[in-house]
């Protein structure tokens, strides 16, 4: 053993360069570190792999200088040797004292501090200077996403005592940087204004500050160019292509430029097409599902739906992979297509298992409650829509998506992956109105649809008019039986003070409990019927109405009535809350029991219809009608009049301001009641629909009658309006003019409610 000592790093870089040089191998007697600050002596020994009594040669010693420096701990390691002892100098990385972040506004400081310590750039760590090069990237990146593309990183070392460092990053966020100008080159057959309306992308607009559509994406640029592809395919031009896209930035970086080359090619049309493969004697069926006929420009969604519908056929029984494609058959010189339809059923399936996923809320049994396709049962496209649909229909549930996927070694099993989005089952709803007389109206509810997950809703509602107050309780099972049965039961109290109405000295106080059943008989059909019992007390004033002053004289201040209710309910809307296509009808009637005070009977029915037009455009339709009438030769109680005006009515008039009045001028309502409604709903310019707004403009007929239909009295309105599925709810907003007003009318242009389904 030599007497002086070597150095091993040295070593190391003669193995590197082939020059290498040796030693006399030795066993080690002891091991000796020199350096250590931070570090305890037991972690470096810990990834040290020599021990004292090993016997070391130049390999085992350049061993240990790779284990050392892939801790990442130090920044230099040599080994030496005196004697027999092997001394360990190591040079440590310094730890990081503090990380500090500023000039940020657009970025919140917590969400990158976060996103540092995730990188591994935080207190206490270990500093490396290549991490901080990646959050410097990382911290651009983020802002580029946001449009800023002129913004700057620059982060600053600065060495402590007990070899530490702070961090200190300095963020210049710059404008951000918003798209001057789009342009298309080599359109023909369209004009670059017929193609920018496609795109989600824009110039700056009134509305860019919410949309930040004239924020360039990456991401949204690649969509854009899918739209334009398939614009140009839905209307022939089978070849189209799109060459290139130049995206260039100003040297101020706060202007984009995009260019678009594209080549239309020529538009086709369809001359014809055939079915092949294993059709399983369903060419009547799949001929009726197709879309294109021979004379038609070529359609390349058209081509898609098709395709779709007839996969679906074949989904519909139980041939869950089959594969249905159009092969086209192009003769450039006539500019036609021909389609050979190939249809491969593949094997049928069965659904071995249902995996449910994604409620975190809600539990299993009520999400399985809702599916219409079952376990071991023939794989059913149909039945698999119809269980969609009635997911999404519960309220509680946002998303549904139901995914296919093959059993390894059993071609004829498939399972389903149910996963939903949940929505927030709670709501707070509030609807504001303003009038001559109460000044401020506020009305409020409290409900949860999905009460601890159960799928059962419970709600609370107020009204909080200086006229008119309403608190009502209300409870629903769904599911009060496991076949589907409901129940709903609420009970309820209201007061009205006609005096602050100028409608004469007397007041009322209504209280009520009722108790419902529901009982399905198809998947949208359900019949309902229960019974009702309400109490009601007049107090007159000084001076109250004859009319009120004749009703007390024939039945006293008090009464109370016993009602049975039966009704129908049909609901084939997508969405409860945003319906864009679907027909919804119901019916209902109470009559009183003879066992009470009171002798009536109410009837009403309602119908509302939803058609899309187009993706963003939906018109809708609906009307109402109802009529009360007295039994038994008795007086239709007067408190049970039907109203009219106002939002879910006629807008443009005072809520409850229409029909029949008083001597003194004032509205009564009446036993029978007409009101209808059309709507155009269309994206808010600038707006996509999944930001859940939606304008509209409308045109309301109604009112209400003493006791018969007297059309020529009907009120009318139109206007414009705004849906938005606003983070505290539902918010609609009205701006109604009357079409044909009378002078009594009272006028409310601009109305709106919060928390109510559109």
């Amino acid at each position: 053993m030599r007497p002086f000592a070597k150095s091993m790093f040295a070593l190391v870089a003669s193995m590197l360069s082939h020059a290498a040089w040796a030693f006399d191998p030795f066993i080690v007697r002891d091991i000796r570190l020199v350096g250590v600050q931070r570090v305890e002596p037991g972690t470096v020994f810990g990834y040290l792999p020599l021990k004292v009594g090993d016997r070391v040669t130049d390999e085992r010693a350049a061993s240990a200088i790779r284990s050392l420096y892939a801790t990442g701990l130090f920044n230099d390691v040599r080994l030496e040797v005196e004697g027999d002892v092997l001394v360990v100098f190591i040079d440590e990385r310094p730890s990081v004292a503090a990380v500090e972040v500023s000039g940020s506004k657009d970025i919140a400081n917590d969400i990158l501090i976060k996103a540092l310590k995730d990188l591994g750039l935080a207190e206490s760590r270990i500093f490396d200077r290549s991490l901080l090069d990646r959050a410097e990237q990382e911290i651009k990146r983020q802002y580029l996403a946001r449009g800023r593309y002129a913004a700057r990183v620059t982060s600053t070392v600065t060495p402590v005592e007990r070899n530490r460092v702070n961090v200190s990053i300095a963020i210049e966020e710059g404008e951000i940087a918003k798209i001057t100008d789009i342009r298309f080159i080599g359109n023909k057959a369209f004009t670059e204004r017929q193609l920018r309306d496609e795109l989600s992308l824009t110039t700056p607009t009134w509305l860019s500050w919410y949309t930040k559509s004239d924020q360039y994406a990456r991401e949204k640029l690649a969509g854009d160019l899918e739209r334009i592809r398939s614009f140009y395919l839905n209307r022939g031009y089978l070849e189209f292509a799109i060459d290139s896209t130049q995206v260039s930035i100003d040297p101020d970086r706060e202007r984009v430029y995009i260019t678009v080359n594209i080549t239309e090619g020529e538009q086709f049309t369809v001359t014809g097409y055939r079915f092949s493969g294993n059709t399983l004697g369903r060419d009547a069926e799949l001929d009726a599902l197709m879309l294109l006929h021979p004379g038609d420009i070529f359609s390349g969604q058209r081509m898609s739906e098709s395709t779709r519908s007839m996969t679906e056929l074949y989904g519909s029984i139980g041939y869950a992979f089959a594969n249905v494609n159009a092969i086209p058959d192009v003769d450039r010189e006539k500019r036609t297509v021909f389609f050979n339809v190939a249809v491969d059923p593949g094997r049928r399936a069965y659904v071995r298992r249902i995996n449910i996923a994604g409620n975190s809320r809600t539990r299993d049994e009520v999400i399985r409650r809702e599916l219409r396709q079952f376990e071991s049962a023939w794989y059913d496209t149909d039945k698999i829509r119809l269980s969609r649909e009635r997911l999404t229909r519960l309220g509680y549930i946002s998303n549904v998506t139901i995914d296919t996927s093959p059993v390894p070694d059993a071609p004829d099993q498939v399972d389903l992956n149910v996963t939903v989005t949940e929505r927030s089952a709670g709501s707070f709803q509030i609807g504001v109105g303003i009038s001559s007389t109460d000044k401020l109206i506020l009305t409020a509810s409290i409900n949860q649809q999905n009460f601890l997950g159960t799928g059962k809703s419970i709600g609370i509602s107020l009204n909080t008019g200086k006229t008119q107050r309403t608190i009502d309780f209300s409870s629903v099972d769904p599911y009060f039986t496991p076949d589907g049965i409901s129940r709903i039961f609420n009970v309820y109290y209201r007061t009205l003070d006609a005096q602050t109405l100028g409608l004469g000295d007397y007041n009322i106080r209504t209280a009520g409990a009722g108790l419902r059943f529901g009982i399905p008989y198809t998947e949208v059909d359900r019949i309902t019927g229960g019974i009702l019992y309400e109490y009601n007390r007049i107090r007159l004033g000084t001076n109250p109405p004859q009319r009120y002053v004749d009703y007390v004289n024939a039945f006293g201040e008090e009464s109370w009535a016993l009602l049975g209710a039966v009704g129908w309910v049909r609901d084939g809307r997508d969405s409860p809350i945003t319906p864009t296509r679907g027909l919804f009808m119901g019916s209902n009637l109470e009559v009183t029991i003879p066992v009470g005070d009171l002798r009536y009977a109410r009837a009403d029915a309602s119908i509302q219809w939803y058609r899309p037009l187009s993706k963003d455009y939906t018109v809708g339709l609906s009307a109402q009608v109802a009529r009360g009438w007295a039994l038994d030769n008795q007086v239709y109680p007067i408190f049970k009049n039907y109203y009219a005006g106002g939002i879910g009515s006629v807008r443009g008039f005072q809520p409850a301001s229409l029909g029949p009045r008083d001597s003194d001028g004032f509205p009564i309502g009446g036993q029978a009641k007409f009101v209808s409604s059309a709507e155009f709903l269309f994206p808010l310019p600038g707006a996509s629909t999944e930001q859940g707004i939606r304008m509209f403009t409308f045109v309301d007929v109604g009112n209400v009658f003493a006791t018969r239909f007297e059309f020529s009295e009907l009120r009318a309105s139109a206007g414009v309006g705004l849906n938005w599925i606003s983070p505290l709810g539902p918010l609609k907003l009205s701006l109604g003019y009357p079409l044909n007003r009378k002078p009594e009318d009272k006028i409310q242009s601009f109305q709106f409610q919060m928390g109510t389904a559109f």
